[in-house]
């Protein structure tokens, strides 16, 4: 191969072929657009056969020079008349038509991708959040354009998306770990400290920087600063009535939603392998099982009783999907529930391990919602705490259960969403299976360190006597009172509306009323090929800017129909305009 490199005033050309050239003769041809000096000589190194000119040469608009010559590999050589030859310079060659000889492919289509993607859906960011979005870029335009001034997200639990105030300890923290500089300062000068960050909050910023190892900016270890870890494991032995947690057993995440892929990744082995989930359910497990190309075995709550569970009708569900050659691998428990806001009994919960111990089956407990407790008259039990008991009374019965308990820095008061900070806790399970989880982990590399972080506050609020605490826990109790009220609020509404029916809120930060349609309501939803309930939904929305989720994208009984709202939009205007609207509507469409 021949290859020509021009150096300013100068020019090499370089023969490279395998083997020796001492004894070869070859031929060459040098092709240039600049005009060379008549003499050359040739000179060999390590296979490479180099000739450059004695001469400058002049640089400019020439033809091209085509010079053929037989050649020893170690001669002086007089190159002969040059033989000129009109051709295109190579650049333009590189873009005539006729360079590329292919045929171009066509682009990647819809067909062309992953099947089980195209099938996973996420209804809380479905159609009618997609509507409410297009009507908010509509509002920006032109603000008079529409019956309503502004969206309310009433889809999706983003507490501060609705403006609920962040705590403040917590973004005290935050900014000092962010901005290590200004610790150190306030550190050397702890009277400038006072105006605007509290002494415990520079306290807990200097020991969070020392755990996680100086930057935030840094990576941590995959499964979680250990630190960070210690709190968790610490946190939960004291909402557990001091049964022990231990630090290995904790892996921190982005947001629980990570650590449900995380688990259904791995026990999920296609089309053999089912997982039971609570119906109505939240759409992050179906979507994933989807993904994962295994079985849905709905399991439906009772609606009548407050949403609770029914053993039976899930005893059921495992035995038939044994008998369609299915294996349960996994059981979904979400409590307090998401959407329904009902809270599990202790007794439920030691059903749900009984059936688990029978069969052999995973349970993942996702209680991202366990400070969401709003009636007095019900108390929150950790699934764990129940576990260990029933393993304490009832010796080698539930031994074997493996649990993954999941918690989350978006909920509660916290609202944390976007900053992603969650935890999961293993009880039960191997080290092999701890070791595959961690590899699982450790593809991602990290969860987000703030996220970590601020799982450390979430568990370890300030205590009574620091500095933050009577402000931290005056935060706390408006948060908490403003969701209570506003949930008693809407569903009191909800019950005097005709053909609504809504069960009293227990927890979370949702409610699911169920809706009997008027019959030409169902008819025009059919005519517009929707669900009646997508239907309702949508025209509440493009009449009040109010966004909600059928219950369709949920699960629900068939031939029911539902809506998913949050009470997390502050006032009550809002739950005022939504009464107005739905008594329009049943008159709309009252048969």
């Amino acid at each position: 191969m021949l290859a020509a490199r021009p150096y300013s005033t100068k020019m090499s050309v370089v023969y490279r072929g395998g083997g020796s050239l001492n004894s070869t003769t070859k031929r060459f041809f040098l092709t240039t657009s600049q005009k060379m000096a008549p003499s050359v000589i040739l000179r060999q190194q390590p296979n490479d056969l180099i000739i450059q000119p004695y001469q400058h040469f002049d640089i400019g608009p020439k033809p091209s020079l085509i010079i053929s010559r037989k050649f020893s590999a170690s001669e002086n050589i007089k190159m002969p008349h040059a033989v000129k030859r009109q051709r295109k310079p190579a650049k333009d060659q590189l873009h005539s038509k006729s360079h590329y000889k292919f045929t171009p492919a066509a682009q990647v289509k819809i067909a062309d991708l992953n099947e089980n993607v195209l099938k996973a859906k996420y209804a809380v960011r479905g159609s009618i959040p997609m509507r409410a979005e297009q009507l908010q870029h509509q509002l920006q335009e032109d603000p008079r354009s529409l019956p309503f001034d502004k969206i309310i997200n009433a889809n999706i639990g983003n507490p501060q998306q609705l403006n609920q105030k962040p705590l403040s300890f917590y973004r005290q923290v935050l900014s000092l770990l962010q901005f290590p500089e200004l610790l150190n300062s306030l550190k050397e000068n702890p009277a400038a400290a006072t105006s605007l960050y509290k002494a415990d909050a520079v306290r807990r910023a200097e020991k969070l920087l020392e755990d996680i190892g100086g930057s935030v900016g840094a990576y941590s270890t995959s499964q979680g600063v250990m630190g960070i870890r210690k709190t968790v494991a610490d946190f939960i032995t004291r909402r557990d009535n001091n049964e022990p947690a231990y630090p290995e057993d904790i892996f921190l995440t982005a947001g629980a939603s990570a650590a449900v892929s995380y688990l259904l990744s791995i026990f999920c082995k296609g089309e053999k392998t089912g997982v039971l989930i609570p119906i109505p359910q939240y759409p992050l497990y179906t979507a994933t099982l989807a993904l994962n190309n295994s079985h849905t075995l709905p399991y439906y709550l009772d609606e009548k009783s407050g949403w609770s569970t029914n053993t039976k009708e899930i005893d059921s569900v495992v035995l038939d999907a044994i008998d369609r050659n299915i294996k349960p691998s996994v059981l979904v428990v979400i409590n307090p529930g998401n959407p329904t806001g009902a809270v599990l009994s202790e007794k439920a919960i030691a059903e749900i391990f009984e059936i688990a111990a029978k069969y052999g089956i995973v349970v993942i407990a996702d209680e991202v919602y366990q400070e969401n407790i709003f009636d007095e008259d019900v108390k929150f039990h950790s699934m764990k705490k129940v576990l260990r008991k029933l393993q304490q009374e009832h010796p080698g019965k539930f031994d074997e259960v493996q649990l993954a308990s999941l918690h989350s820095t978006s909920k509660g008061v916290s609202g944390e969403c976007g900053q992603r900070g969650g935890f999961m806790e293993l009880t039960g399970f191997s080290h092999e299976i701890r070791q595959v989880i961690l590899k699982l982990a450790s593809i991602s590399l990290c969860p987000v360190v703030t996220g970590q972080a601020l799982v450390d506050l979430m568990v370890h609020p300030p205590q009574e006597g620091e500095e933050s605490y009577e402000l931290d826990q005056a935060e706390r109790s408006h948060i908490h009172s403003e969701l209570h009220k506003r949930a008693n609020k809407l569903w009191e509404t909800f019950n005097r509306l005709e053909g609504i029916q809504c069960q009293k809120p227990q927890g979370a930060m949702y409610l699911f009323p169920r809706l009997n349609l008027p019959f030409k309501a169902v008819q025009k939803a059919q005519h517009m090929e929707m669900t009646a309930d997508e239907f309702y939904c949508k025209e509440l929305l493009e009449n009040t800017g109010i966004c909600t989720v059928p219950g369709s994208g949920f699960g629900q009984v068939p031939g029911t129909y539902h809506l998913r709202t949050t009470f997390l939009a502050p006032g009550t205007e809002w739950i005022d305009l939504w009464e107005k609207f739905h008594k329009e509507f049943y008159n709309k469409y009252r048969d």
